[in-house]
């Protein structure tokens, strides 16, 4: 099975086994889990709300605009089996998922489960999530990887080549890993790689798709169902994919034991210094309240001589929420900032075009002109 750590210290971590062990005493996370696990659980019946709306508009309309909205009927009906599909396959991803836990006395699911109405917030990450699939385990998402993970990983291989060095020897960092897949194509080419990922609602679903999904497409879902706007036709809406488009466990056999996954905050748990060989970000940097915290803790963690490669826009995730402080500097400044810390770039792209979990078939589409670079951690002399 593939490790994956609980939300503790770096220096705890090395003593855990296979399997995750919760965090101890600790209510608030163990709350926290149970609320991730029921608001999966909250998926159709939170849509089923909506499907109600819908239904009772439409009847409620002249019967002419019924007559002509009889597609669109149909559609609907078609539309609340595809979300009971998804119900089917989340309540796989869910099952047994407290046995996450090194625990013996983690309790029964149902009997712990917070009943609670989710926030909206947590219901949209969880179809974030079936959105992710689509990314890192269908082949619907290879181009998104080609353009966004090969870089990454042909920069890997350059600056660590096999036949210059013993890759299993290579220590790479994958922080903001979200379901694991460049991270798994790093490890697949012999690296001891690891993971990192904050949000619970990926780590459950990684955790799903990394230990559970033993040959390829043996599992389908709706990912676009939820998108009712900007839809050509019905069909389109309710496409189905097919994952993982790899068998994962064969693919990591040969190199499992240099694979893992780290639940927890980037900053928080990488508390070892000169650590890592290379740190590599995708889509991640803008995930922090101050860029220059991430920027710093990872010239903490890397060797000297370290490499890290980053791709990925500056959308910075807090800049508008309420009650979240975010530091938005342009790329110009975080370049400066980069090198101020004592990297040195060895290599930049900007204008790289990139898109992050879209849909192929959307009447709307977004596309990231996006950096990349290369950069070393400068050696001190000595």
């Amino acid at each position: 099975m593939l490790k994956t750590y609980s939300r503790k210290k770096k220096a705890e971590q090395e003593k855990l086994p296979s399997r995750v062990r919760p965090p101890v005493d600790d209510e608030d996370e163990k709350r926290h889990f149970q609320k991730v696990v029921y608001a999966f659980k909250s998926y159709r019946s939170h849509l089923s709300k909506k499907f109600t709306t819908n239904r009772q508009l439409l009847e409620s309309l002249p019967e002419r605009q019924q007559y002509l909205l009889k597609t669109y009927k149909e559609s609907l009906q078609e539309v609340e089996k595809c979300v009971q599909h998804n119900q089917s396959l989340i309540d796989l991803i869910v099952k047994d998922v407290f046995f996450m836990f090194e625990n013996a006395n983690a309790p029964a699911p149902s009997q712990e489960l917070v009943e609670e109405e989710p926030s909206v917030m947590d219901l949209e990450r969880v179809q974030t999530t079936l959105k992710q699939f689509v990314r890192d385990w269908s082949k619907e998402g290879a181009s998104e990887r080609n353009t966004c993970y090969q870089p990454i990983i042909d920069e890997v291989l350059k600056n660590f080549s096999p036949e210059h060095c013993e890759p299993d020897k290579i220590q790479v960092l994958v922080p903001g890993s979200g379901l694991g897949r460049l991270a798994f194509e790093i490890a697949s080419k012999g690296y001891s790689c690891q993971g990192n990922e904050f949000s619970l609602f990926m780590l459950i679903a990684s955790h799903f798709v990394l230990n559970k999904c033993n040959q390829k497409e043996m599992y389908s879902l709706y990912p676009w169902i939820h998108q009712v706007e900007n839809n050509l036709t019905p069909q389109h809406q309710m496409q189905m994919i097919y994952f993982p488009d790899v068998n994962p466990s064969e693919l990591l056999r040969p190199s499992a034991a240099n694979f893992t996954m780290a639940a927890g905050d980037f900053l928080e748990i990488y508390t070892k210094a000169e650590e890592w060989d290379c740190v590599a970000t995708c889509f991640f940097i803008d995930c922090a309240n101050n860029i220059v915290d991430f920027i710093d803790k990872i010239h903490y963690i890397l060797k000297p001589g370290g490499l890290w490669i980053n791709l990925g826009p500056l959308l910075y995730h807090y800049s508008n929420i309420p009650g979240e402080f975010s530091i938005e500097p342009a790329y110009s400044t975080v370049r400066e900032v980069i090198a101020g810390v004592g990297f040195e770039m060895e290599k930049e792209e900007t204008n790289l075009k990139t898109t992050y979990g879209q849909n192929p078939n959307s009447m709307l589409q977004y596309e990231y002109n996006s950096v990349f670079f290369v950069c070393r951690k400068v050696k001190l002399e000595t």
